[in-house]
């Protein structure tokens, strides 16, 4: 493994992983709202505590490399699907910026599901 890639995957990690970890922590923060939220945007507000869940464990997963083909997955799927139900809207320009932040976040996760964690992480520790 070369340099770059010895910096660039775990550095990739870690900015992939910020926006899920400080999004879970900031739902706990602003529980009642988000749940409201939710509920506005016709998602059960009862799944809250498994979004916050993915969010906070998939995101430290990610960050530390572990199991990290299988959570990129799922966090590449969830960032597509949260997009689609809380940024569609063609006639808001914003909300469609934020969808494609949501398509350009699902696709880092899907290099992370074809390359795996690199350097630095749980799933490449040496036996």
């Amino acid at each position: 493994m070369n340099a770059l890639q010895q910096i660039s995957q775990p550095t990739a990690r870690l900015l992939l992983a910020l926006i899920f970890i400080v999004s879970g922590y900031g739902k706990i923060a602003g529980y009642a709202g988000t749940q409201a939220y939710m509920e506005a945007m016709g998602v059960p507000g009862m799944l809250l505590p498994l979004v916050i869940a993915l969010e906070l464990v998939g995101g430290l997963a990610i960050l530390v490399g572990w199991k990290t083909r299988a959570i990129a997955f799922l966090l590449a799927g969830f960032s597509v699907v949260s997009g689609l139900l809380f940024h569609f809207n063609p006639d808001d320009q914003i909300q469609m910026i934020m969808l494609m932040k949501n398509v350009a976040i699902a696709g880092g996760f899907l290099l992370l599901v074809a390359h795996g964690a690199g350097a630095y992480s749980f799933d490449n520790r040496s036996a």
